[in-house]
């Protein structure tokens, strides 16, 4: 199958401009997001001790955030990804303010933060589909290789989350996880106002559905278009099931084993969010690496070995409670290796879906992608009170390692080598926004049949 996303460069200057907005843009989202996804655990666990509960209020947030991503697809594609994220991320900042105002109030009780929670979820699902679905468009509109946009994405996720670690720990030891969410708020308003002010003007001429063929009319019918295309795509099938696996592992640290551990060593919420952010710095430097080196990188090889690094080392080191130097050694190493998946694997992602498909296709495989997310918190609170904290880390850090070497095996795995371009003529130009070349057009390829790659 060599499909893909076609490409028009021309000789007239692109706006490099553009790249450093769409940054500026997921750095705040992400940001909050990373700061909030702290504070609300941390606020659960200190007012009702349980580490169950705490796993139940992600399970609130995540579940219908996954379901809402999946159906969201058709109208990105439809309407376009900045109106969707402004929307989106406009009516999130409500959501997420109601929680610091209830609590300064007194009237956040437990059952009205899981159904403020579940609003969230719903409300933030479309925004952050459609701006993982602005990869190709700002690939095009700043004259960047799909590499080295995905690597940047990839290195502002870890950014924010070093920052949303690093800051959240502390705003949060000293005001607390309910109202440090405020910072959150802030961080959801500065993204709305850059991607509908700044972002959108400059992206406007570029369309990933020029020239593709209508194909379903109902919404429904698009839906079930991009989920044929997806289920017959069998690296994108084997990419997700991995990324579905251990998304969930990582949720079962992130919200059960890794505050359980500060609680237990007595760090709090300064030492969880160091521990973060140190992990996350590190990261941001081998994403930004990995941008850079994007297009030479031996996929397969480099996949092995991130993932090997970041897996059972980072669990084993808290499980035998090693001294704390040691502890943020390992996870500095791992976190440099982490930086390295996401840009390879969202380039592969991205580069084998039709531009006419992308919103519909690329939400469906976030969804599924994030499909055990929900129930992650659920699974490392149950370990954690089953087990204890030590045998709990180390059945999640050698299930990381069997998911992740497993697709190694498959014949298939060999084609994420397999770097994919179609250039296409481009129609005909659109009025330029701030300096938007007036020719520069994605445009979708003409769907065919998926090929059957290798069956194991």
């Amino acid at each position: 199958m060599d499909q893909g996303i076609g490409i028009e460069r021309t000789t007239r200057q692109v706006s490099p401009q553009v790249l450093w907005i769409f940054i500026s843009v997921t750095v705040f989202s992400l940001a909050g997001t990373r700061l909030a996804a702290i504070a609300v655990p941390w606020y659960v666990l200190t007012t009702t001790g349980s580490p169950a509960l705490t796993g139940v209020v992600a399970f609130a947030e995540l579940a219908p955030y996954v379901v809402v991503k999946a159906l969201s697809g058709p109208l990105i594609d439809r309407i376009g990804p900045i109106p969707v994220s402004v929307v989106s991320g406009t009516l999130s900042v409500l959501g997420i303010a109601a929680i610091p105002a209830l609590h300064g109030t007194g009237m956040l009780s437990y059952p009205m933060l899981v159904a403020l929670v579940v609003f969230i979820g719903i409300l933030r699902a479309p925004g952050d589909g459609a701006k993982a679905t602005l990869v190709p468009v700002v690939a095009v509109a700043s004259g960047a290789s799909l590499e080295k946009v995905s690597g940047a994405y990839g290195a502002v996720d870890r950014l924010a989350a070093t920052l949303g670690a690093a800051l959240g720990g502390l705003v949060i030891a000293a005001v607390g996880g309910a109202t440090a969410l405020w910072l959150t708020v802030g961080a959801f308003t500065l993204d709305v106002l850059v991607a509908g002010l700044l972002l959108g003007p400059r992206v406007a001429c570029v369309d990933l559905r020029s020239g593709a063929p209508e194909g379903c009319t109902s919404y429904f019918g698009r839906l079930r278009e991009g989920w044929r295309f997806l289920r017959g795509d069998s690296v994108l099938v084997a990419i997700i099931a991995v990324l579905a696996v251990t998304n969930m592992l990582e949720q079962a640290f992130g919200v059960a084993l890794a505050p359980m551990w500060a609680l237990q060593t007595g760090g709090g919420p300064a030492a969880l969010g160091f521990l973060f952010a140190v992990a996350s710095a590190s990261s941001v430097l081998g994403a930004i690496v990995a941008a850079g080196l994007g297009e030479r990188l031996p996929r397969r090889t480099v996949y092995i070995g991130a993932y090997l690094l970041v897996g059972l080392p980072r669990f084993a080191v808290l499980a035998i409670g090693a001294p704390l130097p040691v502890t943020l050694t390992v996870l500095a190493i791992g976190g440099f290796a982490a930086g390295f998946i996401n840009p390879i694997l969202g380039a592969v992602i991205v580069e084998r879906i039709p531009g006419h498909l992308m919103g519909r296709v690329n939400t469906l495989a976030m969804a599924c992608a994030w499909a055990l997310l929900p129930v992650g918190g659920l699974v490392g609170g149950l370990l954690v009170t089953g087990l204890g904290l030590g045998p709990a880390l180390w059945t999640v850090g050698i299930a990381y390692v069997l998911v992740t070497m497993s697709p190694t095996l498959m014949p298939a795995w060999r084609l994420i080598d397999r770097r994919r371009r179609t250039l296409t003529p481009a129609g005909p130009p659109c009025a330029a926004a701030d300096g938007l070349p007036e020719s520069s057009r994605v445009q979708g390829s003409t769907p065919r049949q998926p090929a059957r790659s290798p069956q194991p």
